[in-house]
């Protein structure tokens, strides 16, 4: 029997793919992601559908991609040799950005997902040198070795966990960015992160339906993106979703409006924000 509950942290891969499908299906769209229908499914679309208000909010989805993207077409250009995308889920940037076929992409995510992955992809080629590691972060141990393994390679390592800090503690995320900080190549990280007061409004938004699925949203750091200082991360820049989608045409009419207050970049945990961070590992 099909059902439209979330079952694990997974299924948001299937949910979010599904938005990506959308964008990459309208005649205007700001990215072009053609596996993101074949990979969400008819489940992906399912669990979309279900949620409250799924194609009011998508905007924020498409400026999250959006963004990255332009992270780290950027990143690249100025030298970037690879790029480590934690908790990788259904990305498909290895096949359908424009990069050099020298840039090396390691994916890491769980092992049902990747095989998932590879299973609907097998036939594609992706345009850089991809591995993919599958691996449960929460083992810090073995995640503590991947990351070593990777720094002792890579010259210049961006980092990416696009959707994954929500769902960590203070206390794993601290730790996690303590870990990302011990290669000395690990130069930058790229990340989407939400204010408290953004937090609280998601939570009884879809709150209840992901900590069904054991995926509470968590992580909204009273500091804003400050908040990796003490980690070893400098925070470069804080890019608000809403004005993204605003600049972007992706906005509601009401939408719009609330677009109009200037852009707290994450720095006050009563305001509602939610953005795209860029840091750098400090000296």
């Amino acid at each position: 029997m099909t059902t439209t509950k979330f079952r694990n942290i997974s299924d948001t891969a299937l949910w979010v793919a599904t938005y990506r499908a959308w964008e990459s299906e309208r005649p205007d769209a700001l990215f072009h992601d053609p596996f993101a229908r074949r990979l969400a499914g008819e489940r992906g679309e399912q669990l979309a559908a279900a949620m409250p208000a799924a194609g009011r909010h998508a905007w924020s989805y498409t400026a999250r991609t959006w963004l990255s993207d332009q992270f780290i077409a950027k990143l690249v250009a100025a030298g970037a040799d690879t790029v480590v995308n934690l908790a990788a889920g259904l990305d498909t940037r290895p096949y359908r950005m424009q990069l050099p076929p020298s840039l090396r992409w390691v994916e890491v995510d769980l092992p049902e997902l990747l095989a998932y992955k590879q299973q609907i992809l097998e036939k594609e080629k992706p345009v850089c040198r991809l591995e993919q590691v599958p691996l449960d972060l929460t083992n810090v141990k073995a995640r503590q070795e991947l990351f070593q393994r990777l720094g002792r390679v890579a010259k210049n390592a961006v980092i990416v966990t696009e959707g994954l800090t929500i769902y960590l503690t203070e206390e794993q995320a601290a730790s996690l960015a303590r870990d990302l900080a011990q290669p000395v190549s690990f130069h930058h990280w790229i990340m989407d992160l939400t204010s408290p007061a953004l937090l609280k409004m998601l939570q009884k938004m879809i709150g209840s339906t992901l900590g069904e699925a054991g995926s509470p949203l968590t992580f909204a750091p009273r500091e804003g993106p400050a908040f990796f200082l003490p980690q070893g991360w400098k925070p470069l820049e804080a890019i608000s979703l809403l004005h993204t989608a605003a600049r972007l045409k992706r906005l509601t009419f009401w939408m719009r409006l609330a677009a109009l207050f200037p852009d707290a970049k994450g720095k006050k945990p009563d305001r509602p924000w939610g953005g795209m961070i860029l840091l750098e590992r400090a000296a």
